[in-house]
């Protein structure tokens, strides 16, 4: 083929042409990537109010790179200017050479630090830009190549601008989209685009089957609740639950029957509004013959299911049994059971009755990054304030991918790049933002929440105190399993050995020589009430607060882990063992045991994912606390009673992706419930009218 205006040609067209995966549509620049990393020069120089001396230049600033800057010495004082000149007080000549090179002949004399050697050499600067890429592109390191990446931003491919297929690809079209136009929908316009398709007799007598696939796929895609996801979303952007729900959907359009599913959580990131079609997929599945077993904490789900297990009656050493199991009915009809109270309406979360106000805030005007449609945010201080919206409506593009980024360049000077806003303005103090998400409080096993939240500390200084280790002169340090003395080294404190296997993962056994308590016989020899240290580790919080009630620097942070649901974990658990929950309420333990300013914005992501009716209340119990310290709790969330709960919610939306990014609602609880337009507001309603 042929165009007759231009003379493109083309091979016969196959399906592979259409795979940015595939060498034979891949564009040629990027290889499919879409993207390319380049060198931003206000990374590099990220404070123009400094000079050259005073370390302005983000690549140099370790003492090692002296002979790099005196390289700048040189170009400095051929050009004209100081290394004691502010970068922003450069011509821009001066910059642009700084920053891209020149062709001239420079003389740069050097010495080293001592002043022993001298020498001299001429030749042309070739610019801290291009002098990073051949640097980056250079270097065999990948810790090199890290640190490196750290002045680069990721930008479009200038070949493809960003739509990661060859140019030719691109030109085939239906009704003038291309591949990467349909794409580039969201799945709910995506099925409107094919329901409206309208193609000649013959062209759609060949695609009917095709378009068939098409059409039921993306229904499925609709039907548990991500209308709102591009096509073309890159898969490590999904949450858990939307990764959980995509391949909940390829479930269903296998048609498979006689199959056990096992599903953890999926209601998770979902509007109550989309909970109904996820219930309703659910029972599709199960209706073709399948059987379906669901580990839960949704209120709509545990009713809509045919059969409950509950677990119980508390968690670690107090749960693993089956308290009740039955009918929804039956089991709200347990009192055995604490998910059957809640049921009943015997146990629930209460609506506060006065709600805080506050007259400072932060306000944050004309956020358009992503689908956010060119938004003003007033987020007040010294209140909880709750984010809700269906999904995709641009809740997390407005706190995280804009606020805190934002928040962070005002008050820490970060060289973050926050997404498109006007403003940001101050009513009132703030010195601090922190998020407390769900990520591990540790990279290694040897994190735990001892060590984490400090209170390890503590007690070590306990055992350092008691008669037996002051005759032997043990020290705190000596009960640490980081430290040599008190460790086993055997093991280096691991409690574990690595065995490496050639082709298979490494296997880990006992330490043969402390039996896994990580310390050595004299260190275990040291006992504060019969118990050693690593007896201690091995308590659970609960035990613990037993064992060390008299003293209150550690009581007090053990019973902050208490309030948060934590009572049953153990002070020496690895962080790797912990799930996403349990870490994120451990930090907050960590938070609430600081002696804060009371000018701190904490921000929380659905920090009641994992949790039971009785953990978010206590989890509401905790916020407030925080709360009432004088600092502010902004909370994305879908749960209804974490929403009552709140002093202000933000309601987007009104749809996902580009229905969304709009401010539907705000005000209390109440206000919210009572806008028509909200979809949050009308199950709200019935919520606070239940209460």
């Amino acid at each position: 083929m042929a165009c007759p205006v231009c003379g493109l040609t083309f091979e016969e067209l196959q399906p592979r042409m259409f795979s940015f995966n595939s060498p034979f549509g891949a564009c040629e620049e990027c290889n499919g990537l879409g993207i390319r990393m380049e060198f931003d020069p206000e990374l590099i120089i990220p404070d123009h109010s400094k000079s050259i001396a005073d370390g302005a230049v983000a690549l140099y600033r370790n003492y090692l790179d002296g002979y790099r800057n005196q390289y700048l010495g040189a170009v400095a004082r051929h050009y004209g200017f100081s290394v004691l000149t502010p970068i922003r007080d450069l011509t821009k000549d001066q910059y642009d050479t700084l920053m891209f090179g020149s062709k001239d002949r420079i003389r740069f004399s050097m010495s080293t630090r001592n002043g022993d050697a001298h020498w001299a050499h001429t030749g042309e600067w070739e610019g801290l830009v291009p002098q990073s890429e051949r640097l980056y592109h250079q270097t065999q390191s990948e810790y090199r190549k890290r640190e490196l990446e750290k002045f680069m931003r990721i930008s479009d491919c200038p070949r493809c601008h960003g739509k990661r297929l060859k140019e030719k690809v691109l030109s085939v079209r239906i009704q003038d989209h291309s591949i990467v136009d349909i794409t580039n929908m969201p799945v709910s316009r995506c099925i409107r685009f094919f329901a409206e398709l309208e193609l000649p007799e013959k062209q759609q007598e060949i695609a009917r089957q095709i378009l068939k696939e098409i059409n039921a796929r993306l229904d499925f895609l609709e039907k548990v609740g991500l209308g709102y996801l591009t096509l073309s979303r890159s898969a490590g952007t999904l949450s858990g639950g939307e990764a959980q729900r995509i391949r909940l959907a390829t479930q269903i359009g296998s048609n498979l029957m006689g199959v056990l599913y096992v599903l953890d959580e999926p209601s998770i990131g979902l509007h109550q509004r989309d909970n109904q079609k996820l219930i309703d997929t659910l029972r599709r599945l199960r209706d073709l013959g399948n059987t379906l077993i669901v580990v839960e904490h949704d209120e709509d789900t545990i009713r809509s299911a045919d059969y409950v297990v509950d677990m119980g009656p508390g968690a670690g050493l107090h749960g693993g049994h089956v308290v009740a199991q039955g009918t929804p009915g039956q089991i709200a009809g347990n009192k055995n059971s604490l998910t059957g109270q809640y049921l009943a309406g015997t146990l629930k979360i209460e609506t506060p009755s006065i709600r805080r106000n506050s007259n400072q805030s932060i306000h944050i005007t004309g956020c358009s990054e992503n689908n956010l449609k060119d938004i003003d945010v007033r987020i007040p201080l010294g209140v909880f304030t709750v984010v809700t919206g269906v999904s995709g409506s641009g809740k997390s593009t407005l706190i995280y991918d804009t606020l805190y980024q934002a928040l962070q360049k005002r008050l820490y000077h970060s060289r973050v790049n926050p997404g498109k806003y006007r403003a940001l303005e101050f009513e009132g103090e703030v010195d601090k933002v922190i998020v407390i998400d769900q990520s591990p409080i540790g990279k290694t096993p040897r994190s735990n929440p001892a060590t984490y939240t400090k209170v390890f500390d503590e007690i070590r200084k306990v055992f350092a105190s008691t008669k037996e280790a002051k005759v032997r002169g043990f020290q705190p340090g000596r009960f640490s399993f980081n430290l040599k003395g008190g460790r086993c080294e055997a093991c280096e404190g691991d409690g574990m050995i690595k065995i490496e296997m050639n082709f298979l993962p490494d296997v880990y056994i006992e330490c043969e020589e402390c039996k896994g308590t990580r310390y050595n016989r004299e260190t275990l020899e040291v006992k504060y009430k019969g118990k050693n240290i690593a007896e201690v580790l091995d308590m659970t919080v609960e035990e613990n607060l037993e064992l060390f009630q008299h003293i209150p620097a550690i009581r007090n942070k053990l019973e902050t882990l208490a309030a948060v649901g934590l009572e049953y974990i153990k002070l020496g658990q690895s962080s790797t063992t912990l799930s996403g929950g349990e870490a994120q309420r451990i930090k907050l333990t960590r938070e609430l045991s600081k002696r804060g300013t009371g000018r701190t914005i904490y921000l929380l992501d659905e920090p009641t994912t994992g949790l039971h009716f009785h953990d978010v209340k206590k989890l509401i119990a905790v916020l407030n606390e925080l709360v009432d310290k004088g600092n502010t709790v902004v909370v994305i969330e879908h749960n209804l009673d974490v929403i009552k709960s709140a002093d202000h919610v933000i309601d987007l939306g009104p749809e996902g992706g580009d229905g969304g990014g709009y401010v539907v609602a705000t005000g209390t609880p109440e206000e919210v419930a009572e806008n028509p337009h909200s979809h949050t507001g009308r199950f709200l309603q019935r919520m606070i009218a239940g209460a």
